[in-house]
Parts: C-alpha cells; sequence; structure tokens
C-alpha cells in the first residue's frame, strides 16, 4: 500500500509540473520560434530575432546603430557590411494590422529597388500578433557608409507586423545576393518571435 501511494504522489507530481511548465510563456498561445545552433537573437520590446553567430554576425552596440533601430546584427567583412538584421519598432503611424505595415514598409524599400515577392508569414509568439506579411526585393548597393561598393547587387527581406500591443514592427533582412540561400533567408523569418 505505501508504495502505491508512493506512486500516486509521484503522477501527481508529475501531472503539476507538467501544468506549470505549460502555464509559462508570455502569455496564451506564446509559441516561440526556434533557433538553429549558433544562432544568436536580437531581442526587443516586440519582438525577438535570430542571427547567425556562427557567420559572422554580431549584435551592434546601441550607442553605434541608428537611432530608428531597436536592433541590429551585423555581418562585417574586409572593413565592409555585407550582411544585416535589423529591427524597427514604431516605424509607421495609423497602422493596425500586418497589410497596413507591409504597406508602409513597401514605401520604404527605395528607388531603383526591385520588388521580387510578397507573402503572408505566421511567425512564432503571440496568437493575437503571428500574422506578418513577407517582402522580397533586391536592390544596389551605395558603397557608402560602409557597405559593398557601388553597384554591388544585395537581397533584401522585410518582414512586417503588429505586436500584440499594437505597435507596428519591421525585421529587415540585407545580404550580398547570393550570399545567402533561399533557406537561409526563410531561417531569419522562421526565428521571429513576436510578443
Amino acid at each position: 500500500m505505501t508504495h502505491l501511494r508512493t506512486l500516486s504522489g509521484a503522477v501527481a507530481a508529475a501531472a503539476l509540473t507538467a501544468t506549470l511548465l505549460t502555464g509559462c510563456g508570455s502569455g496564451s498561445g506564446a509559441d516561440a520560434a526556434a533557433l538553429p545552433d549558433g544562432w544568436g537573437t536580437l531581442d526587443t520590446k516586440s519582438l525577438s530575432v535570430g542571427y547567425p553567430e556562427d557567420d559572422g554576425y554580431a549584435e551592434q552596440p546601441a550607442a553605434e546603430r541608428s537611432k530608428h533601430n531597436a536592433a541590429v546584427a551585423l555581418k562585417e567583412e574586409g572593413g565592409l557590411r555585407t550582411g544585416m538584421v535589423s529591427v524597427q519598432l514604431h516605424f509607421a503611424t495609423g497602422v493596425d494590422d500586418a497589410e497596413e505595415a507591409a504597406t508602409a514598409a513597401g514605401a520604404v524599400i527605395g528607388i531603383g529597388a526591385t520588388r521580387r515577392d510578397s507573402s503572408d508569414v505566421r511567425l512564432g509568439g503571440e496568437d493575437s500578433a503571428r500574422q506578418a506579411r513577407r517582402i522580397d526585393y533586391e536592390f544596389t548597393s551605395s558603397g557608402e557608409e560602409r557597405t559593398p561598393e557601388n553597384g554591388t547587387r544585395m537581397t533584401g527581406v522585410m518582414v512586417a507586423g503588429v505586436d500584440s500591443k499594437g505597435v507596428p514592427f519591421l525585421v529587415r533582412i540585407n545580404a550580398v545576393k547570393g550570399s545567402l540561400s533561399e533557406d537561409e533567408l526563410d531561417t531569419f523569418v522562421e526565428s521571429i518571435t513576436v510578443k
């Protein structure tokens, strides 16, 4: 009988532990995106996004980044910024959903950029904020501010949406064309968790 009481106590403890663990998280329906091995995380008030530390990307100190960016990771080669992941919050006004955020994001792509594709994506994180829009594009580097030589073709991906508190966000991934495969670009997008 003592053995049976011990066993039922262990089962009850395991059930309680499972309940407590599943109750953790940032809210109802929170489902964080998984990161590949060797990746770090840019963490902001609205979202987190991964970047490949083992491929030379490093977080830019707050004192060095543009005031418009909440977080940035850069890849530098030969003194040039050949890859970048950035997060902008409150990047547009009057934006209430992912579609409006994407429209505002499309306006900042820039003259001379070529839009390649646009699609709906579902991000990790809070259910109310998981819907976002992905815009794939290409542009030409200006060669300014330690970017690759003027005329270098670049790949760009933007992911725009609105977090659970109504804050519009824009994640931008830029790299020298051909340096990231389509699967690698997908991994950046899949690493985003919205709060």
